[in-house]
């Protein structure tokens, strides 16, 4: 067996690569799976092993209980992880402000050992922690939101098939997956000040030109290492047209490489 036991439950890996040289973790956004990420092997070069993570009350893990917390999420996450961290030198991509703050955490928790590992970050359709768009969100009072509503904005921004949405298990299942998510993320509380410039590798942002406008300036404020910007195309969920896809992919092996991964 490729994978030990545990990584199995939290990893999806749809094309193993046990000789890459590098390898592109994955965080799916709030509510999301793990199906679309996952793909992005077929894009990628075969130097490039792709690893989604699995959060728990979805998919494979659907019987599981959602997370309480950002801390047990990241603890899951980092207990699996940590060891191939440390083996190969590794991208981080997170769509979406809840997968975001989560490799963010897993980013400050083990600074130490990542600094000497070698990683690249890449931010998509996101602000960081520190900014005034996510605190605002972290004010959501989620026990008080009607599932209307959270349907109504999940049908706003796109990325879950409408035809999905027109059962009624699928859909009641959709907007509960989305509510416990961004409970966790209202759970993590990051405090910049006290970290002073806490990562230390290069960051880069990509945002849908027709999504709303994000701060992305505030994650250069985080690193010592260098940061960069693009916009493809398209709203929310840009990253799922095709051409914006392979564009991304493309990009994202292009920064590895540069970055000598």
């Amino acid at each position: 067996v490729y994978f030990p036991l545990g990584m199995e439950k939290l990893i999806v890996c749809a094309h193993k690569r046990p000789n890459a040289l590098c390898r592109l973790v994955c965080f799916p956004w709030a509510g999301g799976g793990t199906s679309q990420l996952a793909q992005w092997s077929t894009l990628l070069s075969n130097s490039i092993e792709v690893l989604c993570v699995r959060f728990p009350g979805r998919e494979a893990r659907l019987n599981e209980p959602f997370a309480k917390d950002m801390t047990s999420l990241v603890n899951e996450v980092t207990s699996v992880l940590l060891k191939e961290f440390q083996e190969k030198p590794f991208a981080f991509f997170g769509h979406r402000c809840g997968s975001a703050k989560v490799f963010c955490q897993v980013i400050l928790k083990h600074a130490a050992v990542l600094k000497d590992s070698g990683f690249l970050f890449i931010a998509s359709g996101t602000t960081s922690e520190h900014s005034e768009e996510i605190l605002s969100i972290k004010r959501i009072p989620i026990s008080d939101t009607k599932d209307e509503e959270v349907l109504a904005y999940i049908q706003k921004i796109g990325g879950t098939p409408p035809e999905l949405l027109r059962n009624k298990d699928i859909r009641k299942h959709v907007v509960l997956t989305f509510k416990e998510d961004l409970r966790v993320l209202q759970t993590f509380s990051f405090e910049k000040a006290e970290m002073d410039i806490p990562f230390c590798c290069d960051i880069t942002c990509f945002n849908g030109s027709d999504d709303i406008p994000h701060d992305l300036q505030a994650w250069q404020e985080l690193t010592s290492g260098d940061t960069s910007f693009y916009k493809l195309p398209g709203g929310h969920f840009y990253l799922l047209e095709p051409s914006n896809e392979i564009f991304l992919t493309k990009h994202i092996t292009r920064c590895i490489e540069n970055a000598g991964l």
